[in-house]
């Protein structure tokens, strides 16, 4: 199988918005999924692409459209020209191209029979044009495309499944795609929350987020007094037991959380609540650790669950075996003749990148009745191409091909490694239409990938500054005593992210609502949320922000990047990645404005990767309309300048060890110059001596 799909395959769209309300099962859903896949054009008289989406287990469907939309060539001839629609390898639909220009759309009912949990949409055919008025020619030249628009989709219409009183149905109606998608899903905890609370209720939070996969979707974090508290369906309510809203708390009985936390449903009024609770804060952060633990949550088949100091909580986690990553996990097979391409997604650590040196090594094989002067097979990263080799009919059964990535090729946390053969027939006037010929990717193809821990205290690196091993790096939040709605919505948008990069819930994550002590902002990765009124270390830090305050802290003033009219620095946020005053080997994100609301707006920027990755700079400003800009102070970017000195060093060691050769060469020569110089003085010296 694909490793797209043994991953989750699922990066998915929302087209719909609601305003979050109350849903009853018997009430008709519809749910909308975009394909994640870009414009993509593909070329070639045959032509085949894939998407994926996924069905939700508690969803009763009653009726999937896949809506279509495309475009083909306009030299493409309509009468000869086919599209197929296949669904988890099952071919359900085929249909031939409109005779228009421009994109267009065809609506295709889905056989319910087909659906499974994780699904395979695949589009095949071929695109022809006509050679005379008695025959076609299967010539493939670059007017033969098909480009599959960014609109495609699948809709859903179902009715909801009613949650069981388990806290595995809990938590797949909670983390439903749906669920987030329509508001559904909160996480509340205390009016007031200590230091404890929140800190588990961001571990909870982060523990949804990494598994969310949507790009516009996140899981609010409330107060329980707020009023948008107790308006949707599906509630997490971390809190210690003292804390607890007075009727959830009539739900516990205190005696079982004698060294012991609670995990427990309680439905009411088609209102949903997992209660998260323990009378410690180590055993509440004990708790939201096993929250936060997907397999945990989803082998929980009952409605309580006790949480003890000996309960293994930690997240399981494939390890990369030293950058050594399979593209699939079974025999990959394409069928067809002409142009097939298989994708496969590799994901490395998401606190480091790629360094030079990383190559493919992939294994095939294939049909013997392809004309082998024709066929070969060519290797993308992304959409680079790094190589390509011919297909010969001695290796039909076992072929090899292994490539270096180009020196200098950015791959990011994620790339697509794609496979395209393209198997010629040998007779080129069969139609193509059939599947034969084969390729077939093998289970050891790998790609070893290099890579490092990023150095950079800039945007392009944020947050995984704030991860190691891919959990939480020993983070510090510093954020006001008291905490308003939009602190709440702030702290939001700032873990969404942090957690969608977390893959672990090992890591740690503590707040405090004052200045810590010296050894904490030393030894921690330190986020300051607030304003200067409502967390003193913003004022204590204001000597070492690009974005300083002015002197009575009123405003935000100018500075050699921009100039602030002094109105509008009191209505503008900020998000500064400055190096940490207690430490010159780490750095600090501080988000603030002169009031709550600025701040919030700021982090509107650092909540979806889709949004922090317009920024390459250190400094993030955002004013009241939502305009943004982003600003470079730092000359020497990295967070540990030592490390940086290193890694040049080490890169460049061939160079130097030349350099010190040549070096050593020059001496000797020298060395030699010189002794020949002294010994022929002597020599002429002795003449001299000799004559006298």
């Amino acid at each position: 199988m694909n490793s797209l799909v043994s991953i989750g395959l699922i990066f998915l769209l929302l087209l719909v918005s609601s305003e979050p309300i109350n849903v009853k099962a018997a009430d008709n859903q519809t749910y909308t999924q975009q394909f994640q896949n870009s414009t993509t054009s593909l070329s070639g008289k045959s032509v085949e692409a894939n998407m994926y989406f996924t069905e939700m287990d508690y969803w009763d469907v009653k009726k999937l459209t896949f809506n279509f939309n495309y475009q083909i060539s306009q030299l493409a001839n309509i009468q000869t020209s086919d599209i197929t629609v296949s669904l988890n390898g099952v071919k359900f639909y085929s249909f031939r191209p409109g005779d228009k220009t421009g994109f267009q759309t065809e609506k295709i009912n889905v056989p319910l029979d087909l659906l499974s949990g994780s699904n395979k949409l695949t589009i095949s055919g071929q695109i022809l044009n006509k050679a005379d008025k008695n025959n076609y020619k299967l010539q493939q030249t670059p007017a033969n495309w098909l480009t599959i628009g960014n609109g495609s989709n699948v809709n859903f219409e179902y009715q909801l499944k009613e949650a069981e009183n388990t806290v595995r149905s809990f938590y797949a109606h909670f983390s439903g795609q749906d669920t987030i998608a329509y508001q559904r899903s909160k996480v509340i905890t205390a009016n007031n929350p200590t230091t404890t609370e929140l800190t588990a209720s961001m571990i909870a939070l982060s523990g949804e987020s990494r598994i969310i996969t949507t790009e516009n979707d996140q899981i609010p974090v409330l107060q329980a007094k707020n009023t948008k508290a107790n308006e949707n369906n599906y509630m997490m309510v971390i809190a210690q037991y003292d804390n607890l809203p007075k009727d959830l708390k009539k739900q516990i009985d205190p005696n079982s959380l004698k060294k012991q936390a609670l995990i427990k449903t309680y439905y009411t009024d088609h209102k949903y609540y997992l209660i998260v609770t323990a009378k410690s804060g180590s055993l509440l952060k004990k708790a939201a650790r096993f929250v936060a633990n997907e397999e945990l949550m989803k082998e929980t088949d009952k409605s309580s669950e006790y949480v003890g100091n000996s309960t293994d909580t930690y997240t399981s986690s494939l390890q990369d075996n030293n950058g050594r990553h399979f593209l699939t996990t079974e025999s990959d097979q394409i069928q067809g003749a002409g142009h097939r391409e298989t994708s496969y997604l590799v994901q490395i650590p998401n606190d480091e990148s790629n360094a030079d040196g990383s190559q493919i090594k992939l294994h095939f094989n294939y049909s013997n009745n392809l004309n082998f002067n024709r066929s070969l097979v060519t290797v993308y990263v992304n959409n680079t191409i790094i190589g390509s080799k011919k297909l010969t009919k001695a290796n039909v059964n076992n072929d090899t091909l292994t490539l270096k990535f180009p020196k200098g090729l950015s791959l990011g946390n994620s790339f697509t490694v794609r496979v395209a053969f393209d198997l010629e027939m040998k007779d080129q006037d069969t139609s193509d239409n059939a599947d034969t010929p084969w390729a077939s990717v093998n289970s050891d193809s790998k790609v070893l990938v290099k890579s490092e821990r990023s150095n950079d205290l800039l945007f392009t690196n944020y947050p995984t500054m704030f991860i190691s091993d891919e959990t939480y790096n020993d983070i510090a939040v510093i954020t006001p005593k008291k905490l308003d709605e939009n602190d709440f919505k702030s702290l939001t948008n700032i873990f969404n992210l942090i957690g969608n990069f977390a893959k672990s819930n090992t890591g740690t994550i503590k707040f405090y609502d004052k200045i810590p002590s010296k050894s904490v902002l030393k030894n921690s990765n330190v986020i300051v949320l607030g304003t200067p009124n409502n967390n003193p270390m913003i004022k204590e830090l204001n000597p070492n922000l690009y974005f300083k305050y002015s002197n009575n802290f009123d405003r935000i003033v100018s500075n050699e990047k921009l100039s602030i009219e002094k109105d509008y620095g009191k209505q503008i946020g900020t998000a500064q990645l400055i190096r940490s005053p207690y430490n010159d080997r780490r750095g600090m994100l501080v988000v603030t404005g002169v009031n709550s609301f600025d701040t919030y707006v700021a982090t509107s920027q650092i909540n979806f990767q889709k949004n922090v990755q317009q920024f390459s700079g250190d400094a993030i400003v955002v004013d009241m309309n939502n305009a943004h800009y982003s600003y470079r102070f730092k000359k020497n970017k990295a967070i540990d300048k030592s490390l940086e000195t290193k890694r040049t060093f080490s890169k460049n060691s061939q160079l130097i060890l030349y350099l010190g050769l040549a070096l050593i060469v020059i001496l000797l020569i020298g060395m030699a110059v010189i002794l020949t110089l002294r010994k022929q003085a002597r020599l002429n010296g002795g003449n001299k001596d000799g004559k006298q």
